[in-house]
């Protein structure tokens, strides 16, 4: 996939054997600064949200260019914890964010960055919602300045609504879909997928001194910070993950509930809801152990073909 070009990104799709593939048109008024830039944004969705980035192969050219500028930012703003020491370190790199996404709605020059340069034409071409950006950067930055666990799972549920569903509603938005049935089916999605990959992270987040696992449910089973942290007290920590993950699961329900009222063009942007679905069945096969080999392993603990030929049954299908 090396030497992606923004006229690739806009007809990257899968052909018949569920393999990648480029069809061969070419864009010859692209800039070489914009092709780099979307370039860029492919790469980076491929390497840091590989599941998301096999999703946003089925969806129409139209909309595929600008969901992975999208998820580009996403991978850029949710890439900041990972790399400072010291938060406030982080939120200054969120800053920079903040003023860079309000440099493109004001119509500022863009920032020699290729996110941004990328993303100024999506959202000048898309007229994307500048609050939904807003939204996930200040989630990151409060998430950054998070002193001690969530006590509770209606303030994890509102991190993964203020980051994932945004998301959603933005792919939602760059396809032209104004329906009620697809929003809350999105939040619901983004809320399951938030709230999986947050419990993934468990072993990362606790080498960091950090989890997800509220309060009330640690004390609830007897943990202490120090148990999830170590990964000590594994059948204690394995009954708080079952319980954080049951939360998921009933997002994740009640948006295949929906599915019947959600348009059709809708249900493709939707399709993140099968990896979901799959982190989830993964964990459970591990026995809600977050620690075990097998759920870090592959793509959210399965084998990457079988992610992306289940990806594309459900395309296929038109459900998520």
């Amino acid at each position: 996939m090396e030497g992606l070009s923004v006229s690739d990104i806009s007809l990257l799709s899968v052909d018949q054997g569920g393999t990648e593939k480029l069809t061969a048109v070419s864009m010859t008024t692209a800039s070489t600064t914009a092709r780099q830039a979307f370039s860029y944004c492919v790469h980076q969705v491929r390497k840091y949200d590989y599941a998301n980035y096999l999703c946003l192969l089925h969806l129409p050219p139209e909309v595929r260019k600008a969901a992975f500028v999208l998820r580009a930012f996403n991978v850029e703003t949710a890439k900041v914890g990972d790399s400072v020491r010291e938060p406030q370190l982080g939120v200054m790199r969120l800053v920079w964010w903040k003023e860079a996404v309000d440099g493109i709605y004001k119509k500022a020059s863009p920032l020699e960055h290729p996110v941004v340069q990328a993303l100024t034409s999506v959202i000048s071409e898309q007229r994307l919602s500048k609050q939904w950006f807003s939204r996930l950067i200040e989630s990151r930055m409060s998430d950054l300045e998070m002193t001690a666990p969530p006590f509770s799972m209606a303030e994890v549920e509102r991190y993964a609504e203020n980051t994932a569903s945004v998301l959603l509603y933005l792919t939602l938005e760059a396809a032209g879909i104004r329906n009620t049935s697809a929003d809350h089916a999105a939040s619901h999605i983004g809320k399951a997928a938030g709230i999986g990959l947050l419990l993934r992270g468990t072993p990362v987040h606790g080498s960091r001194r950090r989890t997800y696992i509220p309060v009330d449910l640690a004390t609830k089973y007897g943990l202490s910070q120090e148990d999830i942290y170590r990964g000590e007290n594994r059948e204690a920590l394995a009954d708080a993950v079952h319980e954080v993950a049951s939360f998921a699961h009933a997002h994740l329900k009640h948006a295949r509930e929906l599915a019947g009222t959600v348009p059709k063009e809708a249900k493709i942007v939707l399709l993140p809801a099968v990896p979901a679905g799959v982190l989830l069945q993964s964990l459970e096969k591990c026995n809600f152990n977050v620690f075990d080999g097998r759920f870090q392993s592959g793509v959210y603990g399965v084998n990457p073909l079988w992610m992306q030929l289940l990806q594309r049954w459900h395309a296929f299908k038109g459900t998520y």
